[in-house]
């Protein structure tokens, strides 16, 4: 057998071989997982908000990223354009996926400019700007579990991201490797700050990414895991 024999049996077999390793390696990404911990649940609905949209904005039965921009929403454009850059462009496509920011009437008009400014004429089909009564505002966020409060022109640079069955999710234990060796304290992760764009693109972007993992597999009858909620880590009673 020549060289020339010899070396296209060599470039075939790695052609062949190589895709089965990668999806080697893809196999317990997929079925050996962590799912996103339930940190709250029965996350009020959003039925007394008004939309522009022909459809009706729900939360039930949607992957939602919920947010809070206020009554000076230009004034959060770093914010929305984090949020639309590293977020929304990348899982617009998944199904069941939305983007819902919560907004006080009478800024209708301030929330179009927004929506041209970060845009750019690309498709905003789910991401959705509904608008209610300041009251109704602060008792949906007031069903979220969070570390901050609302600002007082009811805007927030952090979202939150809440299931199909409108349980909010999370991490219950934030702590990187090092913190865990060193035993310190537990503490979570309830909301994502859009300014922090390392928090957005990598701790958000992972947690949707093993959220939609989960649905997928529920869908297929392939999900055995439960996942964990905030009162698995509280001391159990005697």
């Amino acid at each position: 057998m020549d060289n020339k024999k010899v070396s296209r049996y060599v470039v075939l077999g790695v052609l062949f071989f190589l895709p089965v390793i990668f999806l080697l390696f893809l196999y317990p990404a997929t079925h050996n997982y962590t799912p996103l911990d339930i940190i709250n649940e029965n996350i009020s609905e959003i039925e007394k908000f008004d939309s522009s949209s022909s459809e009706k904005i729900v939360l039930k039965d949607h992957i939602t990223v919920l947010g809070f921009l206020g009554y000076n929403p230009l004034e959060k454009i770093i914010t929305a354009s984090n949020l639309k850059e590293l977020v929304y462009d990348k899982f617009k496509g998944f199904k069941s996926f939305q983007i819902v920011i919560l907004m006080p009437k009478g800024t209708e008009d301030a929330v179009e400019k927004l929506k041209t400014e970060i845009s750019s004429y690309e498709d905003l089909r789910f991401w959705h700007f509904i608008f209610g009564e300041p009251d109704d505002l602060e008792q949906i966020y007031l069903s979220l579990k969070s570390k901050s409060k609302l600002g007082n022109d009811l805007s927030s640079d952090q979202v939150f991201v809440i299931d199909k069955d409108l349980n909010q999710r999370g991490r219950i234990d934030d702590r990187t490797d090092n913190e865990i060796e060193k035993n310190k304290p537990i503490y979570g992760l309830e909301a994502y700050d859009c300014i922090e764009v390392a928090e957005i693109k990598n701790k958000m972007s992972d947690d949707l990414r093993v959220l939609f993992t989960e649905y997928r597999q529920k869908r297929k009858g392939e999900f055995n895991s439960d996942t964990r909620r905030a009162d698995d880590l509280k001391p159990q009673e005697e």
